[in-house]
């Protein structure tokens, strides 16, 4: 199927998305902030660039998109148009993540990611309950956690 729009549409449009500083994650800075939490923003020296840094409890949280990170939700799907290019490009980013939790471990940092299918769609979970999850495991010696969309 081909596209409905032009390469210069697409071209305008994929460049408005937003790497850092996302709705999902917003929503997650907001919460811990107002929880007593204070943290980092994509500290530039550790690997993979965490959207949140916690230093003085060695934690990092990132808040990924599904359809980005290639997570196996309802949010994602595979395009229907240039299939092999976004499956590689999802791949990448996928390995891309596994290596940058495993630097993270390797240095000592415990590693937190938040999936934006709890936050949003049909398995979205109460915001309420996630910072709970959250506050939970910053204030725990608990070293990996992956918060995401409620099964259905």
């Amino acid at each position: 199927m081909a596209d409905i729009v032009s390469g210069e549409v697409r071209s305008r449009m994929m460049s408005g998305i937003r790497g850092k500083d996302t709705r999902p994650e917003m929503l997650i800075r907001r919460a811990l902030h107002a929880g007593g939490f204070r943290y980092r923003l994509h500290e530039k020296r550790l690997s993979g660039k965490p959207d949140l840094v916690f230093p003085r409890l060695r934690a990092v949280l990132f808040v990924h998109g599904c359809f980005w990170h290639g997570h196996d939700c309802h949010l994602f799907r595979l395009p229907s148009t240039r299939t092999d290019f976004w499956r590689d490009k999802i791949a990448g980013n996928v390995e891309r993540d596994r290596r940058s939790t495993e630097a993270l471990r390797d240095t000592g940092w415990r590693v937190g990611t938040v999936w934006e299918c709890a936050l949003k769609g049909k398995t979205r979970l109460p915001l309420a309950s996630i910072v709970d999850s959250l506050a939970l495991w910053l204030r725990s010696d608990q070293v990996f956690l992956d918060i995401r969309g409620a099964a259905v």
